[in-house]
């Protein structure tokens, strides 16, 4: 049971990215982005129905010319999470989409800088009631921003965002987003931070460019968890060198481990040692594998001996501590029955998916008796 300090999260105006929510009081939403070719509808449907299989509420998808944006107004038709089209360059893209049905536009105040160009876009989103996300990369900060700071900073891209903020207010367009990433943790948490204490608005939390699927997890378990911690953030995009499905599993591992987000299974398993009773590592990695579809909040402890397992199990909905001649079940923190380990993976699969099944049932009936007191 969870008995620490709560996260307060800085309060922030609500916009809406198609159905799903943004800011306010809403669940931080999970983001991640197409790396197929926009101009191959097929084959970006098919990585948008997983990268949402995978728990993204939010889905970006890069539309770099006139032939990929009608491509992506195919797309739009074809799946139902709502996505963001990333722009850079030419405006004259952005307008397009959002006729075609986008729910976010992203832009990049560095490449598109223009204030009538900018003008025409916020024009169209206030027409069709659709938000913006302004974001700024280390990387692609303005040429004048970098003359003045001669090479990117926290402040340059803070500076770069409230550049276009102040676009935004001078037109009273208010439904936006902004992001300030970098590659490097302790310029994109000060540029966050900052960020945070100037505008009222979403903030889009990202390490860019974190590298693969170790090394870019690390780097933004590090830094986001630093700024969520603080209560910063209110959509995040894990960026790696790596299938985006991993994108929004790692996400959804980082929410869930600060009780940010609540869905699906959160394993508590041992690093395992000489005092396993069985191969700890090989059964965790395929109840994880196999449980990907579960979306009940359930917390499931798998622990090879009997030092930390009953501890851990009488905190869990589900445990199993290692025992010998035989494993100890427990359910909802209460020694239940032995189990060998013979199949084990097949029976733990078994017991899991019943105990989830019933919680689920469990949370059902609590709310419909939620319902029926008004």
């Amino acid at each position: 049971m969870f008995s620490g300090t709560p996260i307060v999260r800085r309060k922030s105006r609500q916009i809406m990215v198609g159905n799903i929510p943004v800011g306010g009081d809403a669940p931080i939403s999970v983001q991640s982005m197409t790396n197929t070719s926009t101009a191959d509808v097929a084959a970006t449907v098919a990585q948008i129905n997983r990268i949402q299989a995978a728990g993204a509420d939010i889905v970006r998808v890069s539309v770099p010319s006139m032939a990929e944006a009608e491509a992506f107004g195919e797309i739009r038709r074809l799946v139902n999470v709502p996505l963001v089209a990333d722009i850079h360059f030419d405006h004259h893209i952005a307008l397009r989409v959002a006729d075609l049905g986008v729910d976010c536009l992203r832009i990049n105040p560095g490449n598109i800088s223009r204030e009538s160009r900018l003008r025409e876009v916020i024009a169209k989103a206030r027409d069709l009631n659709i938000p913006i996300r302004i974001g700024v990369n280390a990387g692609s900060l303005g040429k004048d921003i970098l003359r003045r700071y001669s090479e990117p900073t926290a402040e340059a891209m803070v500076e770069s965002a409230m550049r276009n903020v102040d676009l935004l207010d001078k037109y009273d367009f208010q439904d936006f987003k902004v992001s300030v990433k970098a590659s490097d943790i302790f310029m994109a948490v000060a540029a966050y931070r900052d960020l945070a204490t100037r505008i009222e608005q979403p903030l889009h939390l990202g390490i860019t460019e974190a590298g693969g699927l170790r090394s870019g997890t690390v780097k933004s378990a590090i830094g986001l968890g630093a700024l969520l911690l603080d209560g910063i953030g209110d959509t995040v995009r894990i960026s790696l060198a790596a299938d985006p499905v991993e994108e929004a599993k790692v996400a959804w591992d980082m929410l869930r481990s600060l009780r940010l987000r609540s869905k699906g299974i959160n394993f508590i398993a041992c690093p395992s040692c000489s005092r396993q009773n069985f191969d700890v590592i090989s059964t965790v990695n395929a109840l994880e594998s196999r449980l990907e579809d579960i979306t009940v909040p359930m917390d499931v402890s798998i622990i090879g001996c009997i030092v930390n397992g009953p501890g851990e199990a009488k905190e869990s909905d589900f445990g199993l501590t290692g025992g010998t001649p035989a494993n100890l079940v427990y359910l909802d923190g209460v020694p239940k029955h032995k189990i060998g380990n013979e199949n084990l993976v097949d029976e733990l699969e078994a017991q899991i998916r019943a105990k989830a099944a019933a919680k689920e049932a469990q949370l059902a009936h609590e709310a419909e008796q939620i319902i029926a007191r008004g």
